[in-house]
Order: structure tokens, then C-alpha cells, then sequence
């Protein structure tokens, strides 16, 4: 028998012995912590996800890097791919050193180890159980935020679900019950009429914690005609008004303002020249485009600015006349700049300007989180646009100072989130709003989306929630959005399992402003590493195909930012104009994507240098 050297002999020896050590760390945490998790839990079911969770954190609390190249240079797994199965994985290739050395297979009945197709059949059972049968040729499913504008709108609802969307998200946050009902219906009967099965998922609005009011101040309708680059006139500007003599209190929808005709004036008429002073004296010509029941189109050459009370005259007959009004207020935005001051008050009302020495200030939308904010306290506002910190606690609310802004300062407006990174905030799980749109919801949906849950016992009251309104059969998506619920992932993905189906929502717009742009790469592999590993079905979601869904156009980067979501069970696009294009455009992506990757894992399919296209029917059949 040919004798292997012995200094190959010695690196196996090596790798037997870390592999052995590795292996006890991970028996030795699973039987220290499963007795904890019962004793505080006696409901605990047991889940093939929970005994593998606790593997892959016992697994992933060293640094595993020098053995991984270790193991590579012997030609062994590195455990790069061990998510799903990771006790099995250790011990596969400890039993390939064995054999390796020549010696005899190990006992390893002490423990309980998921093997890899045990894991990859639970990850599709969860999936199944909570997103619903991906659709043919294509393994992750497709999620689509709806916009309440769209509820009458039978025909986009069929052709979202032609282009491939199989769950359809209403967001609570926006809207009223009725049209979330009215939302459902069209998906219920979208689903009907063209056979394709359709999960709903209802997305709880949370403590979003956003800015308040600011003052309103009289409206202003600005004309823009479009010219090239010479400034000649390509396209006039056009503005619709309502011709009458009396003030509506509401306008039709298209209209933008009323043109109030004085007494005993009669309608303007098609092809009829307009003349008028606007908001800064400027003469202009408005000439009236169309005209339809009361509704006339106008249109300016000229660039013009109007305001309730500007006047206009017929050229040609006199006795026309009338003047603007109606015209919707809008909100003035506070401009701040690095180095000044904002006051977060913690009274409710309309915020201002800095005047006559008081800082600029603007409420909040759950003021009880003002007092919470200690000195020093990070504030980031609209996404990241702005960024301050606490200086000090007043008795008006909490003194910020402007430490970050674009260039030439921002704009602050109404309603833009407030983020207040690594501060674990004293809320309830769930809002008085939340609790009462449960109700509602219930009945409507499949799955009901947790935002902004952040431990264990936020897991714990919603499934009561659930629990004393009947609605166990609802899955439930735990929504990762701040750093906390990042950082207390586990312990929420503990108190869920086994209970009702579950999956993770990886929300990426809040966790970057939470944990910083630079980090939530790093973020976001996590989050589906330790899924994987307690065998859940991840939402991929945030921005994606973002400039599609908004604007008709794509760029690079999101052709890449979607191709990465194969990796998840499931993508989410935002609503837009452009959805049903968005949803075209990722079900090609995905289908594509499916025959190179599962989850961390690189399929190696055929490839054909030089070929335009590959028939789908030669595309392998995506894992299951």
C-alpha cells in the first residue's frame, strides 16, 4: 500500500481535530440553550428550524475562515453552503477525514442532524405553506405593492397577474379600509378570471414615526412650456379649469383649478385668446385648447405663474370675464442647512421657519418618543437626507442640530420619516392603529405584514393579537427594518416558528438608514444566511427595478440589484405607473437567474459561448 506523506497525513490530522472541536461547540450549545428556550417557553414545538438555528449560531461564533481554506485545499466542503444543514454538514466531511485516515465511521447518534435535502424540503414546505405554489418555469414568487388609485382598474389587475405577480401587498399605511377592500376584490377576482392562485398580504403601518404639518400657504399654479435648446417653443403648457359662477368647495379630478366667471359673463369658447396678468404682473396669453361640458383646457407659449385672484379677459368678446380660484394650497418646506438648529417639538400642531431667534420646528407623529432621546441621540431624517443630533431636552421638545445635508442645504417637508438609530425606543408591539386595522384586515389577507418588530416579545403580542381575533391562519412576516430587530433576530425568529407560517421581510429603505448604507450589504446576507438556516422563506424588497416602477426607465445597477433577489423566495416591487412593465421585466430576470443560482449556491448549467438566446425548455429544473 503506498504510504502518504507525512506531512499530508499531519493536515488531516489537523482538520479531523478542528472538525472534531467545531462539531462539540455545536452539540454542546444546542443542549445548553434548547432546555432554556423550553423552560422559558413550555409551548415550544419542536421545528427542524429551530435545532438547525441554534447550530448555525453556535457554527458562525468564531471566525471559520482559516479552516475554510484549510478544508479547500483538501478538496472538503469549506461550510460555506451548511445553512440549511449545518450539523450535517460538519459531520459529512469529518466522515470523508475518517475514511481519509483510515479510520472507522464515528457514532454521531448523540445528536440530531438535518440532512441537506431535509433542509432544502423544509424551506420549501415553509414557502409553500406561506407564499403559495410559484408559478410555472419560475421559483421565486413576485410581489406587488398596489396603490389605492388603482382600485376600479379591473383591467391592470389582469394584466399585473399576466405579467407574473402571484402575491399582491396593500399597505395600511395608506388608503382607507374601503379601498383595502376594494383592492382585495380586484385581486380575488383577477385571480378567478385568469386561473392564476394569488396570496394577499396586508402590511400593518407601525409606529412610523414621521414629521408632522407645516403651515400651508395659497397655491400656485406654474406653467412651463417645453422648448430645445435654442428656446424654441416644442410643446405649450396646458392647465385644465372649471368654468362657473359659483365656488365649488371640491374639484373634479384632472382639474386644477376653477375659472369663477363674474355675472353676467358667458363660457369662453374653443380657439378663444385669454389675456391676464399673472402672480407677478407679467401680460400673458392664455388660449383655450378645448373645451367639454364646463371643463376647458388652456394652454400658454409663455412661462406664467397663477394665484386664487389673478384675472383674465377675452381679446375678442369683452363681456367674458373671470378670475382663478381654487387653486389647492401647498405646503412651504423648511430649508435647513448644516449648523442649524431644529426643534422636534413634542406638542402636536404645525411647525415654521426660525424666526426672530427660535429655531425652525416641526412635530412629530408619536411625540411619546421626543422625552426618549438622550444627548448625543443621531437623528436621521427623510431616508438619510438629513442628518442631526440631540443637543438638548427643553421643555418645548428636543433641540437638534443640522450636522448633515446635500449641498446648498434641504428641503424638510410633512410626513418624512424619522429614524433614530441603535435608541431602543419604549413602544408597543403594535399601535392603536394596528390593532384596529387587524380587524378589518383578517378577513382579507393571507398574510399579514409586521412592521417595525424589534425583539421577541414584540413576536410574542402579535401572534396574541392574532390569537384573540382569530386569525392564526394568517402567516406572518416579520419586517427587518431598524438595527435592533437586526440585531434581536434570532430570539424573533424563536418565538414564531413552528407556531403559524412565517417568513422575513428584508426592508431595506429603513435598515440602511439604521444600520448605514455601507453595512446593509453586509446586512442583507445575513439576514438570509440565519432565514436559510431556520429554513424561512425571505422578501427581498425596497427600490427594486425602482426607476422602472416610477419613471418607465432602468438603470444598470437595478438590472443587477433584482438579479441578487433569486437568492430570496420572494422579490417586492413598489407601486408605480409603470408596475405591470416592472413585473415583465423581474419575471424575465428571475427565470433567467434561477438556472445560475440557489441561494448561496452557483449552478454550474451549460453555457453556450456566442449564442443570442437559449430556449427555455433546455433551462434546468430550478431546486426545489
Amino acid at each position: 500500500m503506498t504510504q502518504r506523506p507525512k506531512r499530508l497525513n499531519k493536515a488531516w490530522q489537523d482538520l479531523r481535530e478542528a472538525l472534531e472541536g467545531l462539531r462539540t461547540r455545536i452539540v454542546q450549545s444546542e443542549a445548553a440553550q434548547l432546555p432554556l428556550l423550553e423552560q422559558q417557553d413550555p409551548s415550544l414545538p419542536w421545528h427542524p428550524g429551530i435545532r438547525n438555528m441554534l447550530h448555525y449560531l453556535a457554527l458562525r461564533s468564531v471566525d471559520l475562515r482559516p479552516l475554510q481554506g484549510a478544508l479547500s485545499d483538501a478538496g472538503l466542503s469549506s461550510l460555506g453552503r451548511a445553512e440549511s444543514h449545518v450539523l450535517d454538514s460538519v459531520q459529512c466531511t469529518l466522515q470523508i477525514l475518517y475514511a481519509a485516515l483510515q479510520m472507522p465511521p464515528a457514532d454521531f447518534s448523540d445528536a440530531t442532524a438535518i440532512t441537506r435535502e431535509q433542509g432544502q424540503r423544509a424551506l420549501t414546505d415553509n414557502t409553500l405553506a406561506l407564499l403559495g405554489s410559484p408559478p410555472h418555469q419560475r421559483s421565486t414568487h413576485i410581489m406587488v405593492t398596489l396603490s389605492g388609485d388603482r382600485a376600479d382598474d379591473a383591467d391592470f389587475f389582469r394584466r399585473l397577474f399576466t405579467a407574473g405577480m402571484n402575491i399582491a401587498r396593500i399597505n395600511c399605511a395608506h388608503d382607507s379600509p374601503g379601498i383595502w377592500r376594494r383592492l382585495a376584490e380586484q385581486v380575488r377576482t383577477a385571480s378567478r378570471d385568469t386561473g392564476q392562485p394569488c396570496r394577499i398580504l396586508a402590511d400593518l403601518a407601525g409606529h412610523k414615526i414621521r414629521t408632522g404639518p407645516l403651515p400651508d400657504a395659497p397655491g400656485v399654479i406654474h406653467l412651463r412650456p417645453e422648448r430645445d435648446r435654442l428656446g424654441r417653443l416644442l410643446e405649450p403648457a396646458r392647465m385644465t379649469a372649471m368654468a362657473c359662477h359659483q365656488a365649488s368647495s371640491s374639484l373634479p379630478s384632472g382639474v386644477d383649478c376653477l375659472l369663477l366667471l363674474v355675472s353676467g359673463s358667458a363660457m369662453p369658447q374653443q380657439g378663444e385668446d385669454l389675456l391676464c396678468h399673472d402672480a407677478r404682473g407679467k401680460e400673458r396669453v392664455l388660449v383655450v385648447e378645448r373645451v367639454e361640458n364646463e371643463v376647458i383646457t388652456l394652454q400658454a407659449t409663455q412661462g406664467c405663474y397663477f394665484t386664487a385672484g389673478n384675472r383674465c379677459q377675452s381679446r375678442r368678446r369683452r363681456h367674458v370675464q373671470g378670475y382663478f380660484a381654487g387653486i389647492p394650497q401647498s405646503v412651504v418646506p423648511l430649508h435647513l442647512e448644516i449648523g442649524d438648529s431644529l426643534l422636534l417639538q413634542s406638542q402636536g400642531g404645525p411647525g415654521g421657519p426660525a424666526l426672530n431667534g427660535r429655531p425652525a420646528r416641526i412635530s412629530c407623529t408619536v411625540p411619546e418618543v421626543i422625552p426618549q432621546l438622550p444627548i448625543g441621540q443621531q437623528v436621521w431624517v427623510d431616508d438619510g437626507k438629513i442628518a442631526a443630533v440631540v443637543l438638548e431636552q427643553t421643555s418645548e421638545g428636543a433641540l437638534l442640530r443640522i450636522t448633515k445635508t446635500k449641498p446648498g442645504g434641504a428641503r424638510l417637508l410633512p410626513d418624512r420619516g424619522l429614524n433614530f438609530p441603535g435608541l431602543a425606543l419604549e413602544l408597543p408591539a403594535l399601535s392603536a392603529k394596528d390593532l384596529d386595522d387587524l380587524g378589518t384586515i383578517i378577513p382579507l389577507a393571507d398574510l399579514v405584514g409586521f412592521s417595525f418588530v424589534e425583539n421577541a416579545g414584540n413576536m410574542r403580542s402579535m401572534l396574541e393579537a392574532l390569537r384573540q381575533r382569530q386569525g392564526e391562519h394568517l402567516g406572518v412576516i416579520a419586517k427587518i427594518e431598524t438595527a435592533s430587530a437586526f440585531h434581536h433576530l434570532p430570539e424573533i425568529l424563536l418565538a414564531a416558528l413552528g407556531r403559524q407560517p412565517m417568513g422575513v421581510m428584508i426592508a431595506r429603505g429603513d435598515l440602511a438608514v439604521e444600520v448605514g448604507p455601507e453595512r446593509l450589504a453586509e446586512v442583507q446576507e445575513e439576514i438570509l444566511w440565519l432565514a436559510e438556516a431556520a429554513h424561512l422563506p425571505v422578501i427581498w424588497a425596497t427600490q427594486v427595478l425602482e426607476q422602472l416602477t416610477k419613471k418607465g426607465v432602468i438603470s444598470r445597477p437595478e438590472f443587477t440589484d433584482a438579479a441578487m433577489g433569486v437568492r430570496a423566495e420572494c422579490v417586492m416591487l413598489n407601486k408605480g405607473p409603470y408596475a405591470v412593465e416592472a413585473v415583465h421585466t423581474l419575471n424575465d430576470i428571475l427565470t433567467r437567474m434561477q438556472a445560475h443560482q440557489h441561494k448561496k449556491f452557483s449552478q454550474l448549467r451549460a453555457l453556450h459561448w456566442g449564442a443570442t438566446e437559449e430556449p427555455p425548455d433546455q433551462w434546468p429544473e430550478p431546486p426545489r
